[in-house]
């Protein structure tokens, strides 16, 4: 298995990625292009593309803007609001696997920015219905996530007539840089199947399951090209505009709003994924089980991309993370209803053969990893120069003694009382 020179990235990244001459990964190489890139004249393309979009009437909503209680929310929100000067409307898919922190960062969210929020909860039995299904089918629990928050933006966006969707950044550009800053690509139906649904669309799994049915799937079909067309809609993404660094993003967040941050299980990044609960334990299993690397390796990789980390240091922490057994794999058991050799059952059909093997007792054995692969021959040569500090805060709980490890599926929406906000 061939690693980056640089960052920590295996030839197998479920996305595609390719190498140049020196053993550098095509995501470290668009990576460049944010030191290279004249930012503020991308932001004055941003401010141009979105003023266009500004409702006349000055009373309704100028664009769409999807959020949860975590990641850049927070971030494009602010920029949205406060940079752009335009009115969102905030839209937000119930993934079901909520912690109690991440319904308070998004009620805080709406609250101290005084906008309208649509929220859209599924059918808890639907949503585990299909989970069992995409488990099955692709080794996933989250897939029923990942379609939901990328299709209800794009369904309010053609129903209520507001064609401009805002989101954040995407992962074909910052993790494998398949396309440069300035391509500008765009979201659309094709990009989410590629990119966000392990190429499977609600019509696929339709197709592939015999005890789902049309109305299981009904909210995560993608509405029809007439009547996106109809309506103009469109997605763009910040990062195509913005110099996207999601570690500082979250600082400033924090500083101005409160953003609450909290300990992950899998990883050292304490800022991305606190509204969820398997995200960074079970569902990063997952992920590990699949294709031998987690979501260590991708922050890590990040961080060796901004000169925050050496590749020796990224090693360590992927040491240090990789392996651990996630805390929530009995809670998602019963939620679920599968019992555990039925779950792992689901999961060991989808092994990548190149990084995993299975001995005569059925017992499985990482292969190739990372943390035991030959330091790449121009390591060294393609090595960047070390800036700024890896660290990562943890903030104090605005409700300490709360359980955050059980499942919410709905909690209050809003706050009385609020930090000031800049």
């Amino acid at each position: 298995m061939q690693y980056c020179s640089r960052c920590l990235y295996p030839a197998n990244h479920p996305l595609n990625i390719t190498f140049d001459s020196e053993g550098v990964c095509s995501g470290c190489r668009v990576h460049e292009e944010k030191d290279a890139l004249d930012w503020t004249q991308r932001r004055e393309i941003l401010k141009a593309l979105t003023r266009s979009y500004r409702n006349r009437s000055g009373s309704g909503y100028d664009c769409i803007v999807p959020v949860s209680g975590a990641r850049d929310s927070y971030f494009i929100v602010h920029t949205v609001r406060k940079e752009l000067g335009l009115n969102p409307l905030l839209v937000s898919y119930n993934k079901h696997y909520n912690t109690r922190r991440g319904h308070r960062n998004l009620a805080y969210l709406r609250t101290l920015f005084d906008l309208d929020i649509y929220t859209q909860v599924i059918n808890p039995q639907t949503v585990k219905k299909i989970t069992r299904e995409t488990l099955r089918l692709r080794g996933s629990l989250y897939w029923h996530v990942l379609a939901g928050q990328t299709v209800w933006p794009v369904q309010v966006a053609a129903r209520h007539k507001i064609p401009l969707i805002i989101w954040g950044h995407h992962q074909g550009l910052d993790q494998v840089g398949m396309f440069s800053h300035t391509d500008e690509v765009e979201m659309s139906r094709k990009y989410r199947k590629e990119h966000d649904l392990m190429g499977l669309e609600a019509e696929d799994l339709l197709a592939e399951s015999d005890v789902l049915t049309e109305a299981d799937l009904q909210a995560y079909f993608y509405p029809h090209d007439k009547e996106l067309a109809n309506v103009g809609v469109r997605g763009i993404y910040l990062g195509n505009y913005i110099r996207w660094d999601t570690k500082l993003q979250h600082e400033d967040m924090i500083e101005r709003y409160g953003y609450e941050t909290a300990p992950q299980q899998r990883t050292f990044d304490t800022y991305n994924d606190v509204d969820c609960l398997h995200y960074s334990g079970l569902h990063d299993h997952l992920k590990f089980l699949k294709v031998g690397y987690g979501k260590v390796s991708d922050h890590a990789s990040r961080e060796i991309r901004f000169g925050r980390l050496t590749r020796e240091e990224g090693i360590s922490l992927v040491r240090a993370y990789q392996n651990k057994t996630p805390a929530d794999l009995e809670p998602f058991l019963k939620w679920s209803g599968l019992r555990e050799d039925e779950f792992y059952g689901l999961v060991n059909q989808h092994r990548d053969p190149r990084v995993w093997s299975r001995d005569a007792d059925g017992q499985w054995s990482l292969k190739q990893s990372v943390v035991g692969a030959p330091i790449p021959e121009n390591a060294k040569s393609v090595k960047l120069a070390q800036q700024g500090e890896c660290d990562f805060r943890i903030t104090p709980s605005r409700a300490p003694g709360v359980r955050e490890d059980e499942y919410v599926l709905i909690d209050r929406g809003y706050v009385d009382e609020f930090p000031a906000s800049s």
